[in-house]
This record gives C-alpha cells, sequence and structure tokens, in this order.
C-alpha cells in the first residue's frame, strides 16, 4: 500500500508544478500549450506509425517514420514552445537543433528560456544581424541549458514513472481506478496526458491503464456536454475527439466535467487492470492513440473487449456524474434547471368569458 500512496504522490506533485507553472509563470500557458503541441508531433506520430504501422503490420517504412519521430520530442518541444510565445521560427529552430539528444522535458525547458532571451537579441541589433547572431546564441544557449538540467530530470522522472509502475503491478484494480481517474483530468485539462506519460517513461500496465482509461474517459465527457447541455452535438462529438478543443466549455463548468473525467477514467482503468492491458507507446495517453497502441502489444481480442467495456463504463460515469450535477443547486444544475423549465407543458386555460360592466371598464 506505502508503493500505491508514494506513487500517486509524486504523480499529484509533478501535476502541481505543471498546473502553477503554467497558471503563474509569464506565458506559462503558451509554453505548455507549445509542448502539447511538440508530444503531438513526435510521440503520436510514433505510436501510429511505429508501433501500429511499423511493428503489428511489419511495414518497415512506417517504422523508420515512427523511430525519428519519437526520438526527437526534445527536439520539437525546443522548437514549438518559442514559437508558441511568439519567438522568430529561425531562432527557435537554431534552440531545438542543437538540443536533439535530450528528451522532451529539457527541450522545453531550454525553449521557455530561450523564449526570452531571443526577442531581447532580435531587438538590440540591426535587421539582417540580429537574426544571424540570435541563432548563434540560441544554439549554446538552448545545449547549455539542456545538459544542465537534464541529468536531474531524468533523474526525478525515471523515480516517479518506477514507483507508479510498483504500484501498479502491486495493487492493479486501486491503481486502475486513480490513476486512470487523473490521467483522464489531465488529457482533459490544458495540460498535456500524452507529454506527460512520455516525460514519465510509462510503459507496461500504467501506460496501458492511461491510454484505456482515455478512450472510455472521452465517452464520459461527451456524456457530460450532452446531458448538462453545454454547448450542442458537434461539441459533445469534439470533447470525446480532442478535448482542447472545447478548452473554453470545459474551464467554464470543470467540476462536472472533471468529475465526469475521473469517474469515467477510473472506471475504463478498472478494465485495463482487470483484463492486464499493457503498452509499451509512452506518451498515447489520449483518445485516438489509446484506441490504436495497446494492439500492438496485446492479444486483439483482448484489447477489443477492452475498449468496448470502457465504452460501457465511460458512459455510466458520464450519467452518474450529470445526474448529480443536475439536481444539485450549483451554477451547473441551476443552468440545467432553469433550461429544463423552459420545456414544460403548461396546460392552457380555459376561463370563462364575461362581460364588463361600466364599472369595471
Amino acid at each position: 500500500m506505502m508503493e500505491l500512496f508514494t506513487g500517486l504522490g509524486l504523480l499529484l506533485m509533478v501535476l502541481l508544478v505543471f498546473s502553477l507553472f503554467s497558471l503563474k509563470m509569464p506565458k506559462g500557458q503558451l509554453a505548455m500549450s507549445g509542448m502539447a503541441d511538440a508530444a503531438i508531433a513526435s510521440f503520436l506520430v510514433e505510436a501510429i506509425h511505429k508501433y501500429i504501422l511499423g511493428n503489428a503490420l511489419s511495414l518497415p517504412f512506417f517504422l523508420e517514420v515512427g523511430n525519428n519521430a519519437g526520438s526527437l520530442g526534445g527536439v520539437a518541444a525546443a522548437i514549438l514552445v518559442p514559437i508558441n510565445m511568439g519567438v522568430n521560427p529561425v531562432l527557435a529552430v537554431s534552440a531545438g537543433l542543437a538540443v536533439g539528444s535530450f528528451g522532451i522535458l529539457p527541450g522545453f525547458i531550454a525553449g521557455y528560456v530561450v523564449a526570452f532571451l531571443a526577442p531581447f537579441i532580435e531587438k538590440k541589433l540591426p535587421e539582417g544581424v540580429n537574426i544571424i547572431a540570435g541563432a548563434l546564441v540560441s544554439a549554446p544557449v538552448a545545449y547549455l541549458i539542456a545538459s544542465l538540467v537534464n541529468p536531474v530530470v531524468t533523474s526525478v522522472l525515471e523515480q516517479i514513472g518506477g514507483a507508479i509502475t510498483v504500484a501498479a503491478e502491486q495493487q492493479p484494480i486501486i491503481m486502475g481506478f486513480l490513476l486512470g481517474g487523473i490521467m483522464k483530468i489531465v488529457c482533459t485539462s490544458p495540460l498535456s496526458s500524452m507529454a506527460l506519460t512520455a516525460m514519465l517513461g510509462l510503459t507496461g500496465l500504467p501506460m496501458g491503464i492511461a491510454a484505456i482509461a482515455c478512450v472510455g474517459g472521452a465517452i464520459s465527457n461527451g456524456v457530460v456536454f450532452k446531458r448538462m447541455g453545454y454547448g450542442d452535438n458537434s461539441n459533445a462529438v469534439a470533447v470525446i475527439l480532442e478535448p482542447l478543443t472545447q478548452a473554453v466549455i470545459v474551464t467554464s463548468h470543470p467540476l462536472p466535467v472533471y468529475s465526469g473525467s475521473f469517474l469515467g477514467g477510473g472506471l475504463s482503468g478498472i478494465v485495463a487492470a482487470a483484463l492486464g492491458i499493457i503498452n509499451n507507446a509512452p506518451g498515447t495517453a489520449s483518445t485516438i492513440p489509446g484506441l490504436l497502441a495497446p494492439f500492438a502489444f496485446n492479444d486483439p481480442l483482448k484489447v477489443g473487449l477492452a475498449i468496448a467495456l470502457s465504452l460501457v463504463a465511460g458512459p455510466i460515469g458520464g450519467v452518474v456524474v450529470s445526474a448529480i450535477f443536475r439536481r444539485l443547486p450549483s451554477a451547473d444544475g441551476a443552468a440545467h434547471k432553469s433550461k429544463d423549465l423552459l420545456h414544460v407543458n403548461v396546460p392552457e386555460l380555459h376561463l370563462p368569458l364575461h362581460e364588463c360592466d361600466e364599472s369595471e371598464a
């Protein structure tokens, strides 16, 4: 049980750090968005092309494509984070190419530092010279930052990932519920669950739990959107496929949406843990890659059963959460009740007509 608390405690600590960074640091949300984009550009491509098309279908061309993409997560982060923060693309690419041997988190930190240095160089030097000088300065600065933080970052993340793996092996059902619920909340939030699981290097059962939880929890989100009246049918479909597209609605109604994410993801995580679904593709904690990646490492029939059960467990979570919030005297519940009142059938009143006398007139 101690391993369970240790693993979850370390995971929550990482989430707290990234949440505070996103909210409190200058341009923190833009930087985190850049890292999420980097996870898609590298780890999503790796998951589909390497593990599905390459390994499972034995297509060497896509295997090579996936290998190349997955090995450059740090480069993608060091490029996309500064670009997302408004840096000249030439300077951002110079920084990214210099950190080719580092992972996504050192690349993210290096890109974030360069994002504040590069505009200073551009403003202080003449046109044309500033681009050349900026590229020549950005590259060594990015490499220096990445090399300094890499030993500490790698050691800490390996310990956290190892603690989560041990906890999942010793308490699979409990960890399936808690890890599945937490990961689906991260997947729904502005933070990137793909980047998080890639940074932690999660593989095996924990990554299998995260993948299946993101699938079932996505359906839970759609059910909450539909039953609570958040947007229309297109919004409900969009939050299933990619929650970040509905960030405005999610942040406007965090309690119902995140509660649905946790319960639907947790129930789906139990399914994955009970069936022993493994996933050795880090960074696939999202709806579509989570749906596909487990097929590369498990019996297809077992994965199909896990997905089918998660598509039942997810809606159950959504129905339960939405039923609770529709009855609470909260802003969400009150808004939904007022919306329902608009559709109440009021019986027509047939009152006898009478003539008014002169005094009434």
